[in-house]
């Protein structure tokens, strides 16, 4: 699936550069599958605005996507692939054999009438969920487990994907998406594959109108704020704010926060690369 850049005939039209969806197969979902989507436009429980830059948007469903593939043994058969506007890769939606519907993360390759399965003694495919004690080492996955039984909370998005490089008694060592290389149990579940609609990161929006579109709003500059609302606010003419830094004071562009005693530092085995 590529991408393809609209002719510049409106100012909003020339920089647009859009998916061309072109394995989508399906533009309504399944009714069954879906649930409502409310939108806090940044605001808490008492009405005070806690995140800024969020409000309005196009009215959303949202798609119950299957992260644990826990029905080991029956096989799926892939009905549609769908278009989801709560992420950025594509879904698939699949028919099991005991007429059971459910969702999944569209994996790259993946097409209309394929046969997926998950569990032990299943082929390492694209598409099928094994436990990584079962994939094959130097394989590309996805959609990867921390605690077992949990449900997928790695590899998501567009385009990424991890790859099993080892295996240390209880633990696999996997390459993380951020380059990250950490130790994962080999009960975890992960499935075959990259995740699909990897050119999503050459599209580009055109205008300030879509953006509104997903419910983000303007973003202030924090340089031209005054002092009382930002640390880099202030100053005669064009000052350049002193030291990057937050809303609240915490540097920016190097500063490390992350705990130093964190409980995970003992399965990551080397850091991801800098910039």
């Amino acid at each position: 699936m590529g991408v393809r850049k609209i002719k510049p005939t409106t100012p909003g039209q020339r920089h647009k550069v859009v998916n061309e969806y072109a394995t989508v197969t399906c533009s309504t979902p399944e009714k069954t599958l879906l649930t409502t989507k409310k939108k806090s436009g940044g605001r808490n429980n008492t009405g005070k605005m806690t995140m800024r830059q969020i409000g309005g948007g196009h009215k959303q469903k949202y798609r119950i996507i299957d992260f644990k593939r826990e029905k080991f043994g029956i096989p799926a058969t892939v009905k549609t692939i769908e278009y989801d506007p709560n992420r950025s890769a594509l879904i698939a939606l699949l028919f099991y054999a005991d007429g059971e519907k459910r969702y999944i993360i569209a994996p790259e390759g993946l097409k209309v009438g394929d046969v997926l399965k998950s569990g032990k003694g299943v082929a390492p495919e694209v598409g099928n969920a094994l436990f990584l004690s079962e994939i094959p080492l130097g394989t590309v996955i996805h959609n990867i487990e921390l605690i077992p039984g949990k449900g997928a909370s790695i590899a998501r998005s567009a385009g990424s994907y991890a790859q099993l490089n080892a295996r240390d008694g209880k633990y696999a060592v996997v390459k993380m998406p951020s380059g990250e290389t950490r130790m994962i149990l080999i009960t975890c579940m992960a499935t075959i594959g990259s995740v699909s609609n990897s050119e999503h990161l050459l599209t580009r929006s055109g205008k300030a109108g879509r953006s509104r579109w997903k419910g983000r709003r303007p973003r202030v500059r924090a340089v031209v704020m005054n002092p009382v609302d930002h640390p880099m606010g202030g100053g005669e003419g064009r000052q350049s704010g002193g030291h990057p830094r937050s809303r609240n004071g915490i540097p920016a562009k190097g500063f490390k926060t992350r705990n130093k005693k964190k409980y995970s530092d003992k399965y990551i085995i080397e850091r991801k690369k800098k910039k």
